[in-house]
């Protein structure tokens, strides 16, 4: 069904990963979600990147194709970070731009501060800032990044109930359901489509049960923000103005603390935690004017 190869990224730890685009092309690497597979950048938005980058997507530990050994094996979520790292250099890639969303942002921010000699430009959506610096909202009232808006009590309540195996078609259900809460409610929501989104994505992993190793993974030690605040790395931050699980103010929060103000900030109307297919042409193209802005041999 899909192709790709493994990677090692660490003793004993294989990644999957997939490369589209032409392999002389300026390397960019998507970093999905927490329990997100490589697949849920979906075709479409690859496709449109790849007409100008050697993009790179991967399965995370612990879903898709990738080992689930959490239990085994426990890591930290930085360590997730890392094996980004690890993926860059079992394909031979020195720099590359990167497309973090949720938790990939995250590990995104980990690499601009821990790694910025190897991050030619990031793009960052549906994330919070891995900084304690105030957000200055526009009348100059300073907010405590702790007391930033916080997700949507629906989602949360989602969030809360367990997880029962009732079957592939009910876990279809489940996920479909789970995606129209993530959406917002700012596009009509196209429940076929990310149930086509996830039957896919369960062919790929080659099993349909639910996995919640990033949600037990150690996450401390992962605040970086002087780091963040004095990074030279160019940085896109999309605001997403349905966005149920980090609202706008997150985004507007991001733009403030990374890069000492020299950060940058799209909207995309609509748009919540989710990549349907209205988001992804703009999403494209936002991604692509941010990246093409850097010289060819940078």
């Amino acid at each position: 069904m899909d192709g790709g190869q493994y990677v090692e990224v660490a003793p004993g730890v294989r990644l999957w990963a997939e490369e589209r685009g032409p392999a002389d092309a300026p390397p960019l690497l998507l970093i999905m979600g927490a329990q997100a597979s490589g697949l849920g950048w979906p075709d479409e938005l690859v496709d449109a990147l790849a007409a100008r980058h050697r993009v790179i997507r991967y399965d995370h530990r612990d879903t898709g194709r990738s080992p689930w050994a959490f239990d085994e094996r426990p890591y930290r979520i930085a360590d997730l970070a890392e094996d980004a790292i690890g993926v860059l250099d079992g394909l031979g890639v020195a720099r590359a731009h990167l497309v973090g969303m949720s938790l990939g942002g995250m590990l995104a921010q980990l690499l601009i501060a821990d790694h910025p000699d190897r991050v030619l430009s990031a793009t960052l959506l549906g994330t919070c800032a891995l900084s304690t610096a105030d957000h200055v909202r526009p009348d100059g009232t300073r907010v405590p990044a702790a007391e930033l808006p916080g997700i949507a009590p629906e989602v949360l309540a989602a969030w809360a109930q367990p997880v029962e195996d009732h079957g592939p078609e009910a876990e279809l259900d489940r996920r479909v359901a789970h995606w129209r809460l993530l959406s917002g409610g700012g596009i009509p929501f196209d429940a076929a489509y990310f149930r086509a989104l996830e039957r896919r994505i369960i062919a790929h992993t080659g099993r349909y049960d639910t996995n919640s190793a990033h949600a037990r993974a150690d996450d401390s030690g992962m605040l970086r923000t002087a780091e963040l605040a004095g990074t030279e790395v160019p940085t896109l931050v999309v605001r997403a103005s349905a966005e149920p699980v980090f609202p706008p103010a997150h985004a507007e929060h991001l733009a403030q603390v990374i890069g000492r103000g020299t950060t940058r900030i799209v909207e995309i109307p609509g748009m919540g935690h989710a990549l349907p297919r209205e988001v992804l042409g703009p999403l494209a193209d936002a991604v692509l004017e941010h990246t093409l802005r850097m010289p060819p041999d940078a």
